[in-house]
């Protein structure tokens, strides 16, 4: 027996920890929706790519809006992450904390490039995805709420201006990742729009 087969039989192929292994299938995941598209994501061509087997891909996943619900809490995690750092580090003024909501957005979106547009339309595609997407779109408005209240006025942060303030940050973030406008345009153009949702909740003055 060569010195060569000793060695492979001595270090037998490290097994992945669930957590590692889940880690593995979504940074491949992610790179197959960056390369093809999210049509092309699906639990075969993921086995495939990750060089797995299916029964593993299915494990973690169950279905293919499995597998794009979990895209999209990972996206979400490291967007709630990113913000969350970058508060605790800001002002406790509205234009410090604006804009680390703004640039947290943008730039999460931008580490992502391409990838988490077509993610979040194919959460469209049916009831129980777009639920999900509801779901942690809820939840990062209400934390943007409770960042933000303290400087509102006595109409308090609504629902319809955070939904507007959601709107503007996907199409912004997304003609960022797309080459339309620069990353700084669109962290500005956001920073501005919150300011004025945040601005529009006082109170008018008496004439």
């Amino acid at each position: 027996m060569s010195s060569t087969d000793e060695h492979s039989q001595a270090s037998p192929r490290r097994r992945l920890s669930r957590h590692d292994r889940q880690r593995q299938l979504l940074d491949v995941a992610w790179r197959l929706v960056r390369e093809e598209g999210s049509d092309a994501l699906t639990l075969a061509r993921l086995a495939d790519q990750a060089g797995v087997t299916k029964p593993i891909v299915y494990n973690h996943f169950i279905t293919r809006s499995g597998l794009l619900a979990a895209l999209y809490q990972d996206f979400d995690a490291r967007q709630t992450a990113r913000m969350e750092a970058a508060l605790d580090a800001s002002d406790a003024t509205l234009q410090s904390r604006a804009a680390v909501i703004a640039s947290s957005y943008v730039e999460c979106v931008l580490l992502q490039g391409r990838e988490i547009p077509g993610v979040i339309a194919a959460l469209t595609s049916s009831p129980e995805l777009e639920r999900i997407k509801r779901e942690y779109e809820g939840i990062f408005l209400d934390k943007c709420r409770a960042v933000l209240e303290p400087f509102a006025g006595t109409k308090g942060i609504t629902r319809a201006g955070l939904r507007a303030m959601l709107g503007a940050a996907e199409a912004l973030s997304n003609a960022a990742a797309t080459g339309e406008i620069s990353a700084d345009e669109a962290k500005e153009e956001l920073l501005a729009s919150i300011v004025a949702m945040v601005a529009r909740t006082a109170d008018n003055p008496s004439s």
